[in-house]
């Protein structure tokens, strides 16, 4: 099922074989957490996040500045001015003052007032790159944070290159953080699945529902990974990244400083703003072409009877005991006429009875329940609980694609994956490219193969079907050896 062609240009040149590139090992990633693990000691698991992403985001901001500096001498008998600000935003690199950039921090690291140097630099930087303020941490001279490691710290990082042409075209800085943000949901355990969701799940949702040119809107966005990946996907496919605005929201504040920072350091300009999306939607007025989300899982008490009467709950109320339905309602009802959304749940999103379970037949008989996946096992940091990948289409008979009003696909996915630790499983890139090819050839994109069932992987069932099953849609009911 994996497309013949495709109806998206496609970049000059090879792909850069497997995505797995973006998590591939460069070198230096343990050697880096091992170094700042041990600032840890009494620090709260955020506090220390805060501590180690923003120093490596200092770096960068530092090193991309040097670098564009040097073209900028070079340009001097040009006109070229290598003290104006303009000459490095108007290039989408922040304009770092003397006392800010790394050289001065590096040279004194061994400095008992390191901590007070680096709150300066942060200030610094925020006051001239407006597009910053209130996304740097500080703190970094309090008395809980020891500053002769701190220093080490700093010594250890001066030797990454990361916001160099060589290191910008490696995705060095993008590769470090997502190996940090991984393993601070792995130390974090439960608390971790605030703010990251596993590369190869984001992946595989991008690649289904290919947000290629539109408006992208997460309403639970965390560290950004969603947005990063959408990023990743158009640059893939030859396109423009400016075509596709941004918009997130996240209810933790720490949360959003590591969205804003994670999402910098790409050049993207993303509007996220902070709030709880379920009692304070920050977009109320969005329609967005392309919805990806990993909502908290089955979270009780949510506050359902203070919104019993929003329009949002087109479906019914969702359950105080549960929010998936909530989740759910909320992406349909910001999903534009055309859009297509992307939503990890729980696997109990699929089976619930009673109040969830007449809200998802009210969801599957206005046909926008495209797709559902079942996932694999041990691909999450922070819980042991069964997900499910949902795909929302607003109109499944809107030309772009062949008419899938009567149908559903399903794929079971959870033999899926390769263990990378003892207690992490990962999907690698011909998985996701398989759980996606099935995708896009089932709703009859262009230059794909015809679809067919494949016993025991995916299976289109008829809304006939699923009405017999009580619309219950685990996939394992529909695709296996009996149904074919």
């Amino acid at each position: 099922m994996n497309k013949k062609g495709s109806s998206k240009p496609e970049p000059a040149g090879e792909k850069a074989p497997a995505r797995a590139q973006a998590t591939a090992n460069i070198g230096f990633e343990k050697q880096l957490w091992n170094a700042a693990n041990v600032l840890r000691g009494n620090l709260d698991a955020a506090r220390y996040k805060d501590v180690v992403l923003g120093l490596i985001f200092l770096k960068y901001v530092s090193d991309a500045f040097e670098e564009r500096r040097k073209q900028l001498e070079l340009e001097r008998e040009d006109g070229a001015d290598p003290e104006h600000p303009d000459e490095y935003l108007g290039w989408g690199v922040f304009w770092v003052a003397q006392e800010a950039r790394w050289s001065n921090l590096a040279a004194n690291a061994n400095s008992p007032n390191i901590g007070q140097l680096i709150d300066r630099a942060m200030d610094l930087i925020e006051r001239e790159n407006p597009t910053l303020r209130g996304s740097l941490p500080r703190g970094y001279s309090s008395q809980e944070l020891d500053q002769r490691r701190l220093g080490q710290l700093v010594t250890l990082i001066s030797n990454i290159p990361v916001g160099t042409p060589e290191a910008r075209d490696r995705d060095i800085l993008g590769r470090v953080y997502e190996y940090f943000l991984g393993q601070f949901a792995s130390a974090e355990g439960r608390k971790g699945g605030e703010f990251y969701t596993p590369t190869c799940v984001v992946r595989v949702l991008v690649q289904m529902i290919e947000p290629f040119r539109g408006r992208v809107y997460d309403p639970c966005c965390g560290s950004g990974g969603m947005f990063v990946q959408s990023k990743r996907f158009i640059e893939e496919h030859g396109g423009n990244t400016r075509d596709i605005p941004i918009y997130g929201q996240e209810l933790n504040s720490t949360t959003v400083r590591l969205a804003r920072m994670n999402l910098a350091i790409r050049g993207i300009n993303a509007n996220i703003e902070q709030g709880d999306t379920l009692h304070n939607d920050r977009f109320p007025h969005l329609k967005a072409d392309y919805v990806l989300a990993n909502p908290p899982f089955n979270m009780k008490a949510w506050g359902a009877a203070a919104v019993s009467n929003d329009r949002r709950w087109q479906y019914g109320l969702p359950p105080d005991n549960n929010a998936n339905f909530a989740w759910l309602q909320h992406i349909v009802f910001h999903l534009a006429p055309m859009g297509v959304g992307g939503v990890v749940l729980a696997n109990g999103s699929l089976s619930a009875g009673r109040q969830e379970g007449e809200i998802r037949k009210r969801m599957v008989q206005d046909n926008v329940v495209d797709c559902i996946v079942a996932l694999p096992d041990k691909l999450f940091y922070t819980t042991q609980i069964p997900a499910c990948l949902w795909i929302l289409a607003r109109n499944r008979k809107n030309g772009r694609f062949r008419n899938r009003t009567e149908e559903i696909l399903f794929i079971d996915a959870r033999q899926m994956g390769r263990m990378v630790d003892r207690r992490h499983r990962e999907l690698t890139e011909e998985e996701i490219q398989k759980i996606a090819g099935a995708y896009h050839s089932w709703r009859g994109e262009k230059g794909t193969e015809p679809y067919q069932d494949i016993p025991g992987f995916c299976r289109s069932a008829s809304l006939e079907e699923v009405a017999r099953n009580n619309y219950v849609l685990t996939p394992g009911r529909y695709v296996t050896l009996r149904h074919c």
